[in-house]
């Protein structure tokens, strides 16, 4: 049975992943989620059920466009299968019962921020208003108001931290250093991981951000990188893993 429910929750995640595109793309051009359907980007032919398929149908079209031939970005189908992956992990991490609505919402969240932010650089207000909105009522429900106080203390106090490096970091780089989206970005983390790990999150990104940094930045210098899809998968790594700060205390105490 464990195997069957990770099963469905990795089809389950497919799914949502592919309308995870669309909401990525489309809310950053501020278009409607709806009208018009989706279409090949290229000749905007409207795309029929089979062509919607999650991670098959760019398989089965060779990943070209059935009307236009035009490649179809290999973008779309490891955001379905990173997504699909994400729910099958998640449910393996909390079970299938209430303790999992947090963090697939979660997930969902940075998954979008990941597809905007990647594309456009871009981590649209919307998006993060919208799901916080939806985590504070879930924390609320899920535990209580006193639960909630904390966890939105610690995005107060995330927000705060992260604005205060970025001024420092405009001051030592002369330029700006990021964005305000990964400002209120981390609020959000604090929100949900707390205000430990919403930090820890900024450096287990920086890690994983550096190397494919130094190489951008080796082929073309002017290149800038978003730093938001490197906190979101910092934060997945966290919250997927159950990492928090007695654990970090246990391991720097040995």
């Amino acid at each position: 049975m464990e195997i069957y429910y990770t099963i469905i929750m990795f089809i389950i995640g497919t799914i949502f992943g592919s309308f995870y595109n669309v909401v990525g793309l489309r809310i950053p051009n501020k278009m409607s989620l709806i009208s018009p359907p989706s279409h090949c980007p290229n000749c905007k032919t409207p795309l029929k059920p089979i062509e919607l398929i999650p991670i098959l149908s760019y398989i089965f079209q060779k990943g070209k466009c059935k009307h236009c031939q035009k490649q179809i970005p290999i973008f779309y189908p490891i955001i379905e299968l990173l997504t699909g992956c994400l729910f099958a992990l998640a449910y393996i991490s909390f079970g299938l019962n209430i303790n999992i609505i947090i963090p697939i919402t979660f997930i969902s969240m940075l998954i979008i921020i990941i597809v905007s932010d990647y594309n456009y650089m871009i981590i649209s207000d919307s998006i993060l208003l919208t799901f916080s909105l939806i985590l504070t009522i879930e924390i609320l429900l899920i535990y209580d108001v006193n639960v909630l106080i904390v966890h939105i203390i610690a995005a107060i106090l995330s927000f705060f931290t992260m604005w205060g490096l970025k001024k420092i970091g405009d001051y030592l780089f002369k330029r700006e250093s990021m964005g305000g989206g990964d400002i209120k970005l981390l609020a959000t983390f604090g929100l949900v991981i707390g205000y430990p790990m919403a930090i820890l999150s900024i450096f287990i990104g920086s890690i994983i951000a550096l190397p494919i940094s130094l190489l951008t930045l080796k082929n073309n210098s002017k290149h800038i990188i978003p730093f938001g899809p490197f906190l979101a998968i910092a934060a997945i790594i966290i919250i997927l893993t159950k990492l928090d700060f007695n654990f970090l205390t246990k391991i720097i105490g040995n």
